[in-house]
């Protein structure tokens, strides 16, 4: 299979930035998963990540503006700047995509740097991690952003189901979607993260609405809860995932999604077509790798 893959969840990855996210987790919660994956992937140069990108057959990568609260020490410990996604965004516009970040302690600079974000620099969206902040994906300071991005015309995607930090994981319940959907029907709403272990609620929602996506992201294909393998290669799912790794090796990932037995036209929709459709990409400006790669080259690792 050929299908260019676009990953929509992914984080800055040069060394600087992964040093900087090192020296911020000391103190920190280093959970039993981060331990087992050796932590996020760094690498020396863009161009190296790019040609990782083409060894598996990734297009376009969606770099996220995070920004994390640490819930233990009070301070805001992950700060991704503009700047350090613009890095990746300006020097290959047809390889990465940016999202913008949101502060919910700082709601009037994180609107105005996100409107500067969309409509200066083309961001494609907002990220939202939420659960360091102690505050539910509902609460009164989310719905500021909620609408600034229902006005702009781009699509909100928040972490929700459990979190790998020392932070709680009750407020991202994915069914608190459904009451942000109710307030914001013309909101298109990103559930990231599969919603693991509240699976069924999030499928659930996305159900119920047009307007809210699953991101099939952070896990790996052999470890998805059947429930969510069923609902993408439904009628009514396939239209309503989007795939990322979370920074995930993306070859293995994808080799790992060709042993799931999807459909074909599944297959094109969730690795790509849905994330197009989706984040209003002009197909025409989004430039093929330099060789086309088969997902299901090589064995299952």
């Amino acid at each position: 299979m050929a299908i260019q893959a676009i990953d929509f969840m992914y984080y800055v990855g040069t060394r600087e930035f992964m040093e900087k996210w090192d020296r911020a987790k000391e103190g920190e919660l280093t959970c039993r998963m981060e331990k087992a994956i050796g932590g996020l992937p760094r690498y020396n140069s863009i161009e190296e990540m790019i040609g990782k990108m083409d060894a598996a057959g990734v297009e376009k990568v969606f770099i996220s503006q995070c920004k994390m609260w640490s819930y233990w020490r009070k301070w805001m410990y992950m700060d991704t700047q503009l700047e350090e996604v613009l890095q990746y965004t300006e020097k290959y516009p047809n390889r990465f995509e940016g999202l913008a970040g949101y502060n919910p302690f700082r709601i009037k600079d994180s609107l105005r740097e996100i409107e500067t974000a969309v409509t200066k620099h083309n961001f494609k969206g907002v990220y939202v991690h939420i659960y360091g902040f102690d505050i539910p994906i509902d609460d009164k300071k989310m719905y500021p952003l909620y609408a600034k991005c229902e006005e702009l015309g781009v699509p909100v995607s928040l972490q929700v189901g459990h979190v790998l930090e020392a932070m709680p994981s009750e407020g991202a319940r994915p069914m608190m979607l459904d009451r942000v959907a109710c307030d914001f029907p013309e909101l298109k709403l990103i559930g990231a993260h599969t919603g693991w272990p509240w699976v069924d609620e999030l499928v659930s929602v996305c159900y119920k609405w047009e307007n809210i996506w699953l991101g099939v992201d952070a896990w790996m294909p052999k470890y998805l809860p059947p429930q969510v393998i069923q609902f993408i290669n439904s009628r009514m799912g396939r239209d309503r995932c989007i795939w990322g790794t979370n920074g995930l090796p993306w070859k293995e990932n994808l080799d790992q999604l060709e042993q799931l037995g999807l459909k074909e036209e599944t297959k094109e929709k969730l690795l790509r077509k849905n994330a197009i459709d989706l984040f209003k990409l002009d197909e025409k400006k989004v430039a093929a790798p330099a060789a086309t790669f088969q997902v299901a080259e090589g064995r299952l690792r």
